[in-house]
């Protein structure tokens, strides 16, 4: 079956196997939101299943809870764990100091929540997730859908007096209508091409009524995993300040691949 996997889901598939192997009995771990999360998820599973390993997940998104259920996690609420030991999810940018952007799943709100209520977080990525200044990917802010044409139009006035490139603002969209996130609110993806200063952007954004959070995950990250088509790992420690190259063996193990979606 691994034969069969395309590059890009090979290298993520690495990524989540490496960094399952920061899970240790008993934890209680953050499960992210979106496919390379989904590799993470099922692997999880396959620790619960093949070695009885005893884990708590708790889910950023219904779609990641549904899964986890699925493939055997033990599901609970933030609200019943309180505090969380890892936190394991994707990102869809990451810089060289581990700044991310976020929320391409539409889950970045409890994605945040989540990995700030964790002892560590550990990001899975491929290298076509690495960006020198953060911006390529459109920025993702959650809104409430109250008066959202007002907010955007805020933002985008705001986004003039910071250093950015792009300055426009796009509601996102399921279909014809307006994307729903977990929480019921919309999503504006702001297209920004290069963001020069996060940290203040990213405060002023959440500063505009009608903002409830934005995408940029600054110094939460702590240990970033990227995966290889050809099966190697890279693992970045931030706090440690160290960089390890390894192979990690992939296995055949059929079900472990059946239904990964976005």
């Amino acid at each position: 079956m691994t034969a069969d996997l395309s590059p890009i889901d090979k290298a993520k598939y690495v990524a989540a196997r490496r960094a399952v192997e920061f899970v240790e009995d008993g934890m209680r771990v953050g499960l992210g939101t979106g496919s390379t999360a989904a590799w993470m998820v099922r692997c999880l599973g396959e620790l619960v299943r093949e070695e009885g390993m005893m884990i708590t997940g708790v889910a950023t998104s219904s779609r990641t809870a549904d899964l986890a259920r699925e493939v055997g996690v033990n599901v609970k609420t933030l609200d019943e764990v309180r505090w969380l030991d890892l936190t394991i999810d994707g990102a869809d940018e990451y810089d060289p100091n581990l700044n991310l952007i976020k929320g391409g799943g539409g889950a970045l709100l409890h994605e945040k929540v989540v990995a700030t209520a964790s002892d560590q977080m550990v990001v899975i990525a491929d290298l076509s997730k690495q960006v020198d200044t953060l911006g390529a990917f459109p920025l993702p802010v959650e809104i409430i859908p109250f008066g959202w044409q007002t907010t955007k139009a805020l933002i985008e006035e705001m986004l003039s007096n910071v250093d950015v490139l792009g300055r426009s603002a796009s509601l996102r969209l399921s279909g014809t209508e307006p994307f729903r996130t977990d929480e019921g609110n919309y999503i504006l993806d702001l297209h920004l091409r290069r963001v020069a200063q996060p940290a203040q952007l990213s405060l002023v954004l959440n500063q505009i009524p009608g903002v409830v959070e934005n995408g940029l995950f600054l110094d939460i990250c702590d240990i970033l995993v990227i995966g290889n088509a050809d099966g190697t790992v890279e693992v970045r420690d931030i706090n440690n300040g160290t960089i390890e190259h390894e192979r990690v063996d992939v296995v055949d193990t059929d079900n472990l691949f059946v239904d990964v979606q976005d």
